[in-house]
């Protein structure tokens, strides 16, 4: 089956064709430090580790590059607002942002580069711009010579944003020494009390854009499969990467992927809204896979709207899949589910563009199936559509079963809450079988006896399911 992938510069449905066999090479703007994560920044990690997962799982070795971008001008304020050496904010926040990463079961990347760790490929990099004619040294600082670029043969510049340059504005505040309002900086002369590093031009620091040129080619090689990162990046960063690369000689991404942002009522999750809700306020609303579930179930070029209803939902979307796993173990003498296969219609989603809706759509109706056979008394047939739902649910990084191993391992407290769910399902299962046989006096009575017990039961379209009372 034919992976389909939106590629942002052609704005089309395009068959993904690796550059080489068998492999994908994927590099991914990742966090600029400046203070702790939201579920904003998250939604980019747990979209694009879907992407990730679906290759793996399909049998492609994978390259994945995120980067840390440790070194600009808001990094630099907040450190200096807050009375910390620049280099001491950042990593306190990077460890913040590496912790969320892995509460919600981000995979790791391949490797995690820094920006302060690529100076000497910025510098060949401008170099070659330089000798190209498409950059220039002014005051110890190197621009990019836009006008140049767009006059060149071959230019592209503005295909990836569906920008016109007349009306492009690079967000630039220090704009001394450039030949054009539209040139942008790839290295930024020092000021004094500033970091620096040393370069032919002068002392200085990194400009944004020309940081993730260096890096994903020192890895990836001057052309590799897809780069990634938010809609927001799109322009200026992603523009400016592509017309920088491209114009010295690299061919840079075959593929560019967006995902759309976390909006509160309309508008943008960002810090300057102050609209932010972080990792840990979320955590104590629901656990961390209802989370991930929660950040990974809109389609990752889709707005993702959030108020604390549309968590909770999500939550109860997420523990019915888990509840239905647990039973269908219990139903078949309590040995854990292993995987098994997804289904022809979940790789037909996945393979649409990753198309997490209609995948997490066909997850739900394979519960709905298994729930139906437990009902029916046939344990083996539910155990069935147990493995396939635990096969489907590790491609998006919510396999019940291993967040349950993974919670058992940290808690005590999972150990007895796992025990108690086989229990309290024993008497669920009773109950139903009563309530098929009619026999409403037995049924009244397992309930009963279960709210007695401090444990609450609700009926859903998929069986009933229990929480202890608050």
């Amino acid at each position: 089956m034919t992976q389909r992938i939106f590629d942002t510069a052609t704005r089309t449905l395009r068959e993904f064709e690796p550059l080489r066999e068998g492999h994908v090479s994927m590099y991914v703007c990742g966090a600029t430090p400046q203070s702790s994560p939201h579920i904003g920044h998250l939604r980019s990690g747990v979209a694009f580790d879907i992407v990730r997962r679906w290759f793996l799982a399909t049998g492609y070795d994978v390259a994945f590059v995120r980067n840390v971008t440790d070194i600009d001008d808001k990094i630099l304020t907040k450190a200096a607002e807050n009375g910390r050496p620049w280099w001491e904010w950042v990593s306190t926040h990077e460890r913040e942002f590496t912790r969320a990463y892995s509460t919600l079961g981000v995979l790791p990347p391949s490797v995690e580069p820094r920006a302060t760790g690529f100076v000497t490929q910025m510098i060949d990099y401008m170099q070659r711009l330089i000798d190209a004619g498409f950059a220039y040294a002014a005051d110890g600082s190197v621009y990019f010579d836009v006008a140049a670029w767009v006059a060149a043969e071959g230019s592209d510049y503005g295909s990836l944003s569906g920008n016109r340059v007349e009306e492009m504005e690079q967000g630039e505040t220090d704009v001394a020494g450039k030949r054009g309002a539209h040139d942008f900086a790839l290295w930024k002369a020092a000021k004094p009390g500033e970091p620096r590093w040393p370069t032919p031009w002068g002392d200085g620091r990194p400009g944004w854009h020309l940081e993730c040129s260096a890096m994903s080619t020192w890895y990836l090689g001057a052309e590799f499969d897809i780069h990634g990162g938010g809609l927001d990046l799109q322009f200026p960063h992603h523009e400016n990467e592509q017309a920088q690369s491209h114009a010295a000689g690299d061919g840079f991404a075959q593929y560019w992927m967006h995902n759309h942002w976390v909006t509160m009522a309309g508008e943008k999750m960002s810090k300057s809204l102050g609209n932010v809700l972080s990792i840990d306020n979320m955590l104590e609303a629901v656990r961390p896979v209802e989370l991930r579930y929660y950040l990974g179930s809109a389609h990752y070029r889709s707005v993702l709207e959030y108020s604390p209803a549309a968590l909770q939902e999500a939550a109860a979307g997420y523990r019915r899949i888990e509840d239905f796993v647990a039973r269908a173990a219990a139903a078949s003498g309590g040995e854990p589910v292993s995987r098994g296969e997804w289904t022809p219609a979940f790789a037909e989603a996945m393979n649409e563009d990753f198309g997490v809706p209609k995948a997490l759509a066909e997850i739900h109706n394979t519960v709905r199936a298994g729930n139906k056979a437990l009902a029916d008394g046939d344990a083996t047939l539910a155990r069935n559509f147990a493995g396939s739902v635990r096969a489907m649910t590790a491609v998006l990084g919510i396999d019940p079963g291993e967040w349950a191993s993974a919670a058992d391992a940290s808690s005590a407290s999972g150990a007895a809450e796992a025990a108690l769910d086989v229990l309290v399902q024993v008497e669920l299962e009773r109950r139903a079988q009563a309530r098929a046989d009619k026999d409403w006096a037995t049924a009244d009575e397992v309930r009963d006896r279960l709210a007695a017990a401090g444990i609450d039961v609700t009926d859903t379209a998929d069986g009933a399911t229990w929480e202890l009372k608050g």
